[in-house]
């Protein structure tokens, strides 16, 4: 599946994306399934199969292997679906109106059946228009159906009498599987850093690896934060003779659902790196691979395989993303966010719908919801959010916790339980009260402990209201996760008047000024430090100091960087160009006048080319 779009659409969530490609790969567009929670992706299938009239039959938990069975249940009914209706489109006059028309309607007009589209419809009726109209239906392409497995997300699990099960039925490699015996020939995303389990779960597949010609019936792609972890990650799965075909790029901070921060490395001077040492990375993985292949008797390489490497996270107008992809030479972007606001599109219910087209910039925040421990993107008006507060008013902070599939702490039981549920909290509360605490840091950490909350329910519900599927349990509060760039976007949007601003041909984007990328990102970064240093305050130690001018040195290797680069946007006005200018300059004073204890800065580890 070669899609004729430049951009595709990142896992959104559980259940924000989970059935995305029915309602747009028919369009030619990518798109990216979560497919972490097995009971929510079983759910979703009994849906669709009854909306399109497939048979069902339902696999319990009382089946061998479920989470794998449900979860190749489910992604080959996506392919069912999808191929019937590229098939029916196949079959469709050139009327406005119908799929057939919005396919090539919506391409970006850099590519030539969008030009032979708009060619096509000024011929007058006759042989060379019918024949034209036969050779458009004939570059009818899908847009894939990827999956993502969150690897950090790896809980093993227990039979019914409370014995554990083989390392091979843990969470992710129970989805892997899931995914592995598909009959998709797409991409598996994965995202959350290196797990060792997983990665060499990965050779029991023979779709993973070479054929005769070269080709891979299934893909990996790895979604990184930086060049070094790009490396590190490719190596380690080329030396299994595994080919990466994409390394996805995500800002660390300006992004959607958990914030990875770097050590305040910017994406621009990442993707510079990227850009002077992709064929470097490349050879060097095709080696790798093949020579681990050989070895094992294996079909190898016989030419460089593609490679792509693309970006998302914090983009916001087509000027940005023509840039990434024309300056660094990218093979494509990621939209996330602002999708959220297009119902074509995604899976958000109708309230929180209205709560996000109609949200302020405050109301998009960087929380310590996440039981995971990392810094998770949240937003204030959500019933999810409701939910917690309310919850710790009333006395009785916490979740119950049915999925568990963030138990991650034995810090008061023999098996892991969830941070953000109410079990835990109560340990964790009762613990803290005995430690006679002053008020003030005794209420510190009561908000630390209490602000954890459930994704797993939070995440699933949006989905569940919307299709009007029953909750289990009746948990039905939204947790919402969009990045902060959604800030910039108000209103409902249709999939046309989404794709029209991605491909610059209108303008969606709220009345707020809103900065290039680069420095909203920044922007981030520098609130991060801050309230890293504030957090630590004087009793920072020296690795802390020594952490954080290495972090505002990259950072300001950064501004620097930007600055070079400023008067290379090309399509932007020279006043737009000024302000960038002035913003960074404002931001390098910030970080100029944040005094630490004076400690022998540490190297910065970015990478820097004459521009």
């Amino acid at each position: 599946m070669n899609s004729m779009h430049t951009f595709h659409i990142p896992v959104l969530g559980l259940s924000y994306s989970i059935d995305t490609p029915a309602k747009v790969a028919r369009y030619g567009i990518s798109s990216v399934v979560s497919i972490i929670e097995d009971g929510l992706v079983e759910k979703m299938r009994a849906y669709h199969c009854f909306k399109n009239g497939y048979p069902y039959t339902a696999i319990t938990v009382k089946d061998e292997d479920y989470r794998a069975k449900r979860i190749t249940a489910y992604l080959n009914l996506l392919q069912e679906i999808v191929e019937s209706q590229l098939a029916e489109m196949k079959t469709m006059p050139f009327e406005e109106g119908n799929d057939l028309y919005k396919y090539f309607d919506l391409l970006p007009e850099s590519v030539a059946a969008a030009r032979q589209f708009r060619r096509m419809l000024l011929l007058p009726d006759g042989d060379n228009k019918t024949r034209l109209q036969e050779a458009l239906r004939e570059t009818l392409v899908a847009g894939a159906i990827d999956v993502n497995i969150m690897a950090k997300v790896d809980n093993l699990n227990f039979s019914a009498d409370g014995q554990p099960l083989p390392a091979e039925y843990s969470d992710a490699l129970s989805a892997f599987r899931g995914f592995a015996n598909s009959a998709l020939h797409s991409s598996v995303v994965l995202s959350a850093g290196y797990n060792p389990r997983l990665y060499s779960y990965v050779e029991n597949f023979g779709d993973f690896f070479p054929d005769e010609n070269g080709s891979l019936k299934k893909k990996i792609t790895l979604k990184v934060s930086d060049y070094r972890s790009a490396l590190i990650q490719g190596k380690l799965m080329a030396k299994k003779g595994i080919w990466i075909s994409e390394f996805r790029i995500e800002s660390g901070l300006n992004c959607g659902g958990h914030a990875f921060a770097t050590d305040g490395l910017l994406l621009g001077p990442i993707l510079e790196e990227f850009k002077h040492k992709r064929a470097e990375l490349a050879n060097e993985l095709l080696e790798l691979c093949n020579r681990a292949n050989a070895e094992k008797s294996r079909p190898v390489f016989g030419q460089l395989p593609e490679m792509r490497i693309t970006v998302q996270g914090g983009l916001g107008t087509a000027n940005e993303d023509e840039f990434l992809r024309e300056y660094y030479e990218l093979d494509g972007t990621g939209w996330g966010s602002p999708f959220l606001l297009v119902p074509e599109a995604t899976n958000v219910d109708k309230g929180t719908l209205l709560q996000l087209a109609t949200a302020e910039k405050a109301d998009y925040y960087l929380s310590n919801a996440s039981p995971l421990g990392v810094p998770f993107n949240n937003f204030r008006k959500s019933t999810g959010e409701q939910q917690r507060v309310a919850r710790v008013e009333k006395g009785r902070p916490g979740s119950p916790c049915y999925k568990k599939f963030l138990a991650s702490s034995t810090e008061f039981t023999a098996h892991p339980i969830c941070t953000a549920s109410r079990q835990y909290q109560d340990l964790k509360i009762n613990q803290l009260k005995e430690k006679n605490l002053p008020e003030r840091e005794y209420q510190a950490e009561l908000n630390t402990i209490v602000e954890k909350d459930c994704l797993c329910e939070g995440l699933s519900a949006a989905v569940l209201l919307k299709d009007n599927i029953p909750a289990s349990h009746n948990l039905t509060a939204v947790t919402i996760c969009p990045g902060p760039n959604l800030a910039y976007f108000s209103g409902i949007f249709s999939l046309k008047d989404m794709v029209g601003h991605i491909y610059g041909r209108k303008s969606i984007l709220n009345g707020l000024h809103r900065p290039n990328m680069f420095v909203n990102e920044l922007t981030l970064y520098v609130d991060y430090l801050k309230k890293e240093v504030d957090r630590c305050g004087e009793l920072a130690n020296k690795k802390q100091q020594s952490f954080f001018n290495t972090f505002r040195t990259n950072l300001v290797s950064g501004i620097n960087y930007y600055k070079t680069l400023a008067p290379k946007l090309r399509k932007e006005t020279q006043q737009y160009i000024d302000t960038m200018l002035e913003e960074l300059n404002n931001y390098q004073n910030t970080l100029n006048s944040m005094l630490f204890t004076p400690v022998p800065a540490a190297p910065a580890t970015e990478v820097h080319y004459a521009l």
